[in-house]
């Protein structure tokens, strides 16, 4: 069933275009990703969806009675209810059911059994019990639990005012909100922003096992390729839908722009073969006739436009002035906090030349605070902080404080250097987008975007060799955070970074220093080796949990030591195993439904009469039987893997 359906949407600014005859269809379950550009309007065209503002051009329609859910960008609630009062107000209908009932079970106390009204009064009572426990009328205050502890609420929060929690809170809290709802469709615009990696997890899985239609505006690659099934792309105005995950859209884009140019220029080598014969043949009477006909063949031509490509991208480069020594940070049993409250104790960093470090943990456990400390901005609590030989120190704040809110962005990078040359200021700006009159604009006047690549063009300008990042992709778009990546890891010298995208800690990090209150601790991998060592750890504590609570008869003393590592092994071997396996399904789900469309498309009686179109989709089909194929027989050695693995665990 379709839930919602846009046609011709487009929007106007004056006389530009943000986008036009945009196309786009909701059906009930579909868990599609809006991505595009920061500036390419998907903000707009989300608020356009959920009925908040009206198109200029097109139409909307939407099933009847569909309660569409809302969150926008940076929205926290503003009450001055408890958490728990408010979260209680979701499920208010249902509260007044539950006093029916227990109205009823008083009623049903006072009616004679033999009377005639005591009947009706049962009968009542048993509609509306059936119908509150339909609607989870006995599990909702457990829903509120659950879904309050996913975004890190626990009992102790449940009594506190919600208009003195911090903005992040509130943000966090509107989407508790909306999650109770459950309304048949969902639109978030940047849910995951202010999420530390464990509540981007659970509403990760939370996500996945949602029962309504999922429209989501998200920069974080990790989120989108375990949540969403399908992609519309917003870019040059325009809308563009592919099937798949948001890994699966970068191929099908890449493989849709070969085929345009492909097409545009096998078009264009006709055409100038056409133009060459009736130049040379149109004045000879021999073959006049000919040249006029592949003339009219020219004018009857429907001209392909040449392919836009890919938009123009950001050039980040950071370059060095002078190389540290091999040692170039030092912390030694430290304790960070602030006014003498401890946030995480001890911590221990021994930080390497050329090293890239992902520093992780929950929000409010001291991340930045460790950056600030490092820096020089706040003191250690105790413990000492040691840089190496010709170290010199780069920061990135994710607040972006030393931007001058009275400047313009020319004035922001001139004023630092003004024996550079007026030209190549520009030139550096133009490399991190900023081009025209956007050099003009005064800092006060940038989106999060744009005073976000302003301040890592300061910092490129500063020739660092110890860069100290604190969420540098936080109001990137997709595009730009893949051009950062790139630059840093060409980037000769060492990294320290705090970030919550998990995407960007893969590609950059060497290593990850997790925080927590009871110190720091260290993994010697990028992301994934974080998560594959963590889980080893649960899975470790748990056995050594049961091996405390068996009995010593239970234990053979001789050979538990090596049981319990090759124990430990098998597990590992099993958890690569299933993800390897679960990956392969998704990719097999994704193909399936891909011919499947193409098989449609083969029958549909548009396509009758266009050979070109049909052969094209054959040969489409052909290439997606053949990788389905090769993904089965992937599939099926794995699973046979995994079975014997099993066997041998058992």
């Amino acid at each position: 069933m379709i839930l919602l359906q846009a046609n011709q949407l487009a929007r106007h600014f004056g006389g530009d275009t943000l986008f036009n005859h945009v196309h786009i269809e909701v059906q009930e379950n579909s868990q599609i990703a809006l991505v595009g550009r920061n500036g390419a309007g998907k903000s707009t065209l989300l608020k356009i969806l959920a009925g908040i503002e009206a198109p200029d051009e097109g139409t909307l329609s939407k099933a009847k009675n569909i309660h569409i859910g809302y969150l926008a960008q940076n929205t926290g609630l503003s009450t001055n209810n408890a958490i728990w009062d408010e979260m209680m107000t979701v499920f208010d209908e249902l509260i007044q059911l539950e006093k029916k009932i227990h109205l009823l079970e008083i009623k049903l106390g006072n009616v004679a059994v033999d009377s005639s009204n005591y009947l009706a009064v049962l009968d009542e009572y048993d509609r509306l019990q059936h119908s509150f426990q339909e609607k989870n009328g006995y599990g909702y205050e457990a829903e509120i639990r659950s879904v309050l502890h996913g975004f890190h609420f626990t009992e102790d929060y449940f009594a506190r005012k919600i208009n003195t929690l911090s903005g992040g809170q509130k943000t966090r809290l509107a989407l508790a909100k909306l999650l109770l709802e459950k309304p048949e469709l969902l639109i978030l615009d940047e849910p995951t922003n202010h999420l530390d990696i464990e509540t981007l997890t659970w509403l990760e899985n939370y996500l996945q096992n949602y029962s309504g239609a999922l429209l989501i505006v998200s920069h974080d690659r990790y989120f989108l390729d375990k949540v969403v099934k399908e992609v519309y792309e917003l870019s040059r105005s325009e809308l563009t839908h592919y099937k798949g995950n948001y890994s699966r859209y970068l191929e099908l884009k890449e493989e849709r722009i070969a085929l345009e140019w492909k097409t545009y220029t096998k078009q264009q080598t006709e055409i100038a073969k056409l133009e060459e014969f009736v130049q040379k043949n149109i004045v000879r009477a021999t073959t006049t006739k000919r040249a006029q006909s592949r003339r009219k063949k020219l004018e009857k031509m429907e001209r392909i436009e040449r392919p836009k490509g890919d938009e123009k991208s950001a050039d980040f480069l950071f370059p060095i002035n002078k190389t540290s020594g091999n040692v170039v940070l030092t912390v030694e049993n430290s304790a960070i906090g602030y006014e003498g409250k401890i946030l995480a104790e001890p911590v221990d960093l021994a930080v390497r030349r050329q090293e890239a470090i992902a520093l992780v943990g929950p929000n409010g456990v001291g991340k930045s605070t460790l950056l600030k400390s490092i820096i020089g901005e706040i003191p250690l609590i105790k413990g000492t902080i040691h840089l190496g030989t010709n170290v010199s120190i780069g920061y990135y704040d994710q607040e972006q404080a030393n931007l001058n809110s009275n400047k313009t962005v020319l004035y922001e990078l001139w004023d630092n250097h003004s024996t550079t040359p007026e030209k190549e200021i520009r030139s550096i700006l133009g490399s991190f987008l900023f081009t025209g009159e956007d050099v003009e604009k005064t800092v006060p006047l940038l989106s999060g975007g744009e005073k976000a690549r302003l301040a890592l063009a300061k910092l490129s300008m500063e020739e660092e060799n110890f860069l100290i990042l604190d969420e540098p992709t936080n109001h990137l778009d997709i595009d730009s955070k893949e051009v950062l990546e790139d630059s840093l890891i060409d980037f000769e010298g060492t990294i320290l970074f705090v970030s919550h995208d998990r995407y960007f800690i893969n590609r950059i990090a060497t290593k990850v220093i997790e925080l927590s209150s009871e110190g720091s601790k260290l993994y010697l991998g990028d992301y994934d080796y974080y998560l594959d060592k963590k889980q080893e750890e649960l899975e470790i504590a748990q056995l050594q949990q049961e091996k405390k609570a068996a009995s010593p008869a239970q234990i053979p003393d001789s050979s538990g030591k090596k049981s319990f590592q090759f124990n430990k092994e098998q597990q590992k071997n099993k958890r690569t195993l299933l993800r390897k396996i679960a990956q392969l399904e998704k990719e097999l789900a994704a193909i399936e439904e891909r011919i499947k469309k193409i098989q449609s498309e083969l029958i549909d009686p548009e396509y009758f009469n266009h050979h070109k179109k049909l052969q094209e989709l054959n040969v489409e089909l052909q290439q997606e039987e053949q990788q389905l194929e090769m993904i089965l027989t992937n599939w099926e050695t794995e699973s046979l893997k995994l079975e014997k693995l099993e066997k041998t665990i058992e």
